[in-house]
């Protein structure tokens, strides 16, 4: 096994009303330092999840990217990973972004949020000469849903938005600086078991899926593209990533087999699953209570005795509380794979392709 010694990483997953996001920074720090395959140092993956994800926690954690000294055999790498809410902000002094780090307070959005600006700035001060962005902004619920007892800023306009207008400006400075966004503007990124639709398509590519060359390492072209061709197919065509390139080659990201050519597949068994509706997954514990939000079609089945249930709302499908859920469930294959499906799926979860099934 060979190590990514040029490779640094801060990967952050805010959690709070978005448990998801917790799982899918895990799992990207786990592929990430894995031996086998991306092969970073584990010292230089760094890694922010829930309570730990705070304004002053993720700042500092750029602060030290920025003290990184390159090496000089190889250029220095460095993947920055943020799954949470991002919003632009219309305020009466203007237009600004956010991003909403676990703690935040909308009555103290400079204080409490990481603004576009300063976010950019702390890219900026980063020596890298391979630069990646990755964010995953465009969730379900945030501001204003029912589990977030509908709050929202006195005085602000909120809107969901996948990448700070700052963040663009940066990938003109230089040529080694990549942007890849979840989803387009008007879009919502589509959580998933065990991981969401974007964060899937990134741990395969990192393990070596749709490389353009058997040569061991993961390009970022090859993790973009990737993630272009397989989240469309995964959410019924409504999930498209988007990629910021500008002017940056096509640089190497990772080892996909720890510095060996053939690729190991996914360190995973579990089928992984895409939710049918932004946010029909979501479930919160909170105060000995469990909510259920944002539009869920098909069944839901919560079992046990006594949390009270908050439902979004719910269509074509039925709800059960308090009883045993059926796990059987009826299953077919995709046609152009022969990999097993639930009956009716639209798309194939592993390869994207339609099913074509009526």
């Amino acid at each position: 096994m060979t190590t990514f010694d040029q490779g640094h990483a801060l990967v952050v997953g805010v959690g709070a009303d978005l448990p998801n996001t917790v799982d899918d920074a895990i799992g990207i720090a786990k592929i990430l330092q894995d031996p086998a395959r991306c092969a970073y140092p584990p010292d230089q993956v760094h890694l922010l999840t829930g309570e730990e994800a705070t304004r002053a926690a993720i700042l500092a954690a750029l602060d030290d990217l920025s003290s990184i000294q390159s090496p000089t055999s190889n250029p220095l790498t460095v993947i920055v990973y943020f799954s949470g809410h991002g919003y632009q902000v219309t305020s009466p002094t203007g237009e600004f972004y956010y991003l909403l780090p676990h703690g935040h307070d909308l009555n103290r959005l400079y204080q409490t949020c990481i603004s576009g600006a300063e976010f950019t700035d702390r890219l900026r001060a980063i020596p890298a000469q391979k630069l990646l962005l990755l964010l995953d902004c465009c969730h379900a619920g945030g501001v204003g849903a029912p589990y977030d007892g509908g709050a929202k800023a006195p005085g602000l306009q909120m809107a969901k938005s996948p990448l700070p207008p700052e963040a663009q400006g940066l990938l003109a400075e230089g040529s080694g600086r990549v942007l890849v966004a979840s989803s387009q503007e008007d879009e919502l990124s589509y959580a998933g078991r065990p991981y969401s639709a974007f964060t899937l398509a990134l741990i395969e590519s990192l393990c070596g899926a749709g490389v353009s060359k058997k040569d061991g390492y993961v390009r970022v072209a090859d993790l973009a593209l990737h993630a272009r061709q397989m989240v469309p197919g995964r959410t019924k065509d409504r999930q498209h990533p988007v990629l910021h390139f500008e002017q940056a080659d096509n640089f190497v990201l990772a080892h996909y087999a720890g510095g060996e050519t053939q690729p190991k597949g996914l360190p995973f068994t579990v089928e992984p699953e895409i939710e049918p509706e932004p946010g029909a997954w979501t479930l919160i514990e909170q105060h000995g209570q469990i909510n259920i939000a944002g539009d869920v079609s098909g069944q839901v089945a919560v079992g046990g005795e006594g949390p009270v249930i908050q439902f979004g709302n719910v269509s074509g499908g039925q709800i059960t509380v308090g009883e045993k859920a059926n796990n059987r469930t009826e299953m077919t294959t995709c046609p152009s794979c022969g990999h097993r499906l639930r009956a009716g799926a639209r798309f194939c979860n592993r390869c994207g392709a339609p099913t074509d099934f009526r």
